[in-house]
């Protein structure tokens, strides 16, 4: 079964250098997000707005792949400054998934992320119907 790109016009547009998502044996593979425009500027707010525009994003990408923020498996979130903003990013995530089928979660602190962003997330997800 070879791997299926994903793209919707939804989203914000992929960098050359990536997919917005990829569908390999039944899961989907989002690219790590951050809290952008479609043309590419950060969004006002601070690391909530960030975080939020982040998971839109990624739930606009994994419907395209035929899967949904129901679906996730796995999350991966990496923070600019993780004593600021850990607890403030963890309000909106918890917003986005059922209290009781949490994803299984990594979340580290980087140097820099793109844009300058204070946050990206990335996640894999099962596809139903794959």
């Amino acid at each position: 079964m070879p791997k299926e790109i994903v793209f919707t016009a939804d989203a914000v547009p992929p960098l050359a250098t990536l997919s917005q998502a990829i569908i390999s044996k039944g899961f989907v593979y989002v690219s790590g997000n951050v809290g952008c425009t479609n043309d590419f500027l950060i969004v006002e707010g601070g690391i909530q707005a960030q975080t939020f525009a982040a998971l839109e994003n990624l739930s606009k990408v994994l419907t395209a792949a035929g899967s949904g923020l129901q679906h996730v498996v796995k999350t991966n979130i990496y923070l600019a400054n993780m004593s600021r903003d850990y607890s403030e990013m963890n309000k909106v995530y918890q917003s986005f998934f059922d209290a009781n089928a949490m994803p299984a979660r990594t979340c580290v602190g980087v140097a820099s992320l793109p844009l300058g962003a204070s946050v990206e997330i990335e996640c894999v997800a099962e596809v139903p119907d794959a």
